[in-house]
């Protein structure tokens, strides 16, 4: 596959559109999104603005977890098609001037994964030391090695009656996890890694690399004040020795220096990392001993939109991710609570939440479905078919509802799946009305679908268009440093900021204000900018060089 050779790091510039692959367009008749589908709606991802698109897993899995628990990892699972389809999927990006982003799961594997297999089929059998094995405590070793806690609470070691032993899993029981201290587990991850970067894959995603390395020696985790998953631990004890090795950090500079290998184009990593900033940042290595290019920053996802929060946000960003580095800006995904639904389905504030990602120094990465206000569904746990559900159905009721209220986006991810919504007819068009879904389509589908927003231009759809379009056009708004205007020259409820490039003698700017509250407020304009290039609305005020109005919820970009 021949690609034309690029100078520029592209992926500093560009926005991501997440897509999970089961959820955005069924075009077999089974209920269950494939890679035709998604072929056949690659036009309206293009259309949209964004220049990349990450795929949750698409790889040949028991579907225990969606895809996140791996069989192949060189093959595609059979209800989203073939390899040809997906080389076909991956071409058909590439001529449309796009990339394209790989879900990697290098932690753990499927417990039916043939490596598996043989490794829990004896001690003595050949892959044994793929996985992590350990002897248990008490008489008999009936009990755990260790204190260790799986991330979703509980025990992560599982015992095996045939071979004695317990194994380690970091997520769910049938994840067990990968022994990279095995070099010839390194080898044969790093050669999968080289597998799709021949195939044409831009740059992967990787799922839980925080916990790629485990404690040597074994050693319990220290206790922690909390119960709830946080920072420090869960259950009542720190992820010391489970999470962030520094064995880990060692392997992602690793990872860096292959993926460089393949420069033409430029590639890169985006990891799923979890704790405190100073923690995290480690990942990204130092300039001249480079880790991973970014990682999610999880702050973003339920951050309150009131403006002393966000500057002290947008502030710590640019401390811990100064030039070269850079921030991501994420506001849902496949495991969160839809963004939206966090400010009661309420179109406007999303608008707001929108402009703020499409123009905050960092990478934008975009749900499907958040650029038409796709809302959270409401599907019982009973109906779950989420694994990290049955986690939780044992726990008496009352419990049930605590965690479900404090951590709903954890405990049932069903509602943040949900399809994507095309037209208004039954099923929303992502199937055939005749098919039942395998969820359950959002309610509201009626009004927020791409086909009834196409048709009003004052939808939330069109408004993420103008920005992704303005953002392209000026080179500030996806490259430019960010200063913040000070608090003082604003309204209470207003924040500014500005993007700007100086080289030479020029400098390019544009000024960014957005209103968080209901109410229209009026100020001075204490910046030189004078025209309104981008608005949240249609329906702009009456605005002038030296006086700004923003209506309720409203954010303008000015030149």
């Amino acid at each position: 596959m021949t690609r034309q050779p690029e100078t520029d790091l592209w992926w500093k510039k560009t926005t991501v559109y997440q897509i999970y692959p089961r959820s955005f367009m069924d075009s077999s008749g089974n209920g269950i999104g494939d890679l035709e589908g998604i072929i056949s709606k690659l036009d309206y991802v293009k259309d949209l603005g964004v220049e990349t698109i990450w795929f949750s897993p698409f790889y040949t899995s028991p579907q225990e977890d969606f895809g996140y628990d791996i069989a192949n990892y060189k093959d595609i699972a059979p209800e989203y098609g073939t390899m040809a389809n997906c080389d076909k999927l991956i071409q058909e990006i590439h001529d449309r001037g796009m990339k394209i982003i790989m879900d990697l799961v290098l932690n753990h594997t499927s417990d039916k994964h043939p490596w598996f297999l043989e490794s829990k089929s004896s001690r003595d059998n050949p892959k044994r030391d793929w996985y992590v094995w350990q002897d248990g405590k008490k008489p008999k070793g009936k009990a755990p090695p260790n204190n260790w806690q799986a991330r979703i609470t509980g025990s992560g070691w599982y015992y095996d009656e045939n071979t004695d032993q317990w194994y380690w899993a970091q997520f769910l029981p049938f994840q067990p996890d990968l022994n990279y201290r095995n070099p010839e587990v390194k080898a044969k991850m790093f050669g999968t890694v080289r597998f799709w970067l021949e195939k044409g894959a831009d740059g992967f995603r990787l799922d839980i690399i925080d916990s790629l390395y485990e404690d040597a020696a074994f050693r319990n985790n220290p206790l922690s004040r909390h119960l709830l998953p946080s920072e420090d631990g869960v259950l009542f004890k720190s992820t010391k020795m489970t999470m962030h090795h520094p064995d880990t950090m060692i392997f992602v500079q690793e990872l860096r220096k292959l993926i460089d290998e393949y420069s033409n184009p430029s590639r890169f990593l985006v990891g799923e990392v979890e704790g405190p900033m100073p923690t995290i940042k480690k990942y990204c290595g130092e300039v001249n001993n480079p880790g991973l290019n970014s990682i999610f920053l999880f702050e973003t996802l339920g951050v309150k939109l009131q403006p002393k929060t966000i500057r002290k946000l947008l502030n710590k960003f640019n401390q811990y991710y100064p030039d070269p580095f850079i921030p991501t800006w994420v506001s849902s995904n496949h495991d969160i609570m839809r963004r939206i639904s966090r400010f009661n389905n309420d179109l406007e504030i999303a608008k707001l939440n929108a402009a703020l990602q499409l123009t905050a120094r960092a990478v934008p990465y975009i749900y499907y479905g958040e650029e038409i206000g796709l809302q959270q569904n409401s599907i019982p746990l009973s109906d779950s078919l989420d694994a990290v559900v049955s986690r939780f159905r044992k726990l008496p009721k009352v419990i049930q509802k605590l965690l479900q209220k404090i951590t709903s986006e954890a405990i049932h991810r069903d509602n943040c799946r949900t399809p994507m919504q095309w037209t208004p007819s039954q099923n929303a068009g992502f199937c055939s009305p005749s098919i039942k879904p395998w969820l359950p389509v959002s309610s509201g589908y009626q009004d927020r679908n791409v086909e009834t927003m196409y048709n009003n231009p004052d939808s939330i759809l069109h408004c993420y268009k103008r920005f992704l379009q303005i953002r392209k056009q000026y080179s500030v708004l996806n490259s430019g440093r960010m200063t913040l205007i000070a608090s003082e020259l604003l309204p209470k409820q207003v924040l500014g900021f500005s993007r700007w490039i100086k080289t030479s003698d020029v400098k390019e700017e544009v000024n960014i204000f957005l209103n968080f509250e209901d109410t229209l407020v009026e100020f001075s304009n204490p910046t030189a900018s004078k025209n309104i290039i981008a608005s949240t609305t249609i329906v702009k005020a009456e605005n002038n060089e030296q006086k700004i109005i923003l209506r309720p919820y409203e954010a303008i970009i000015m030149e």
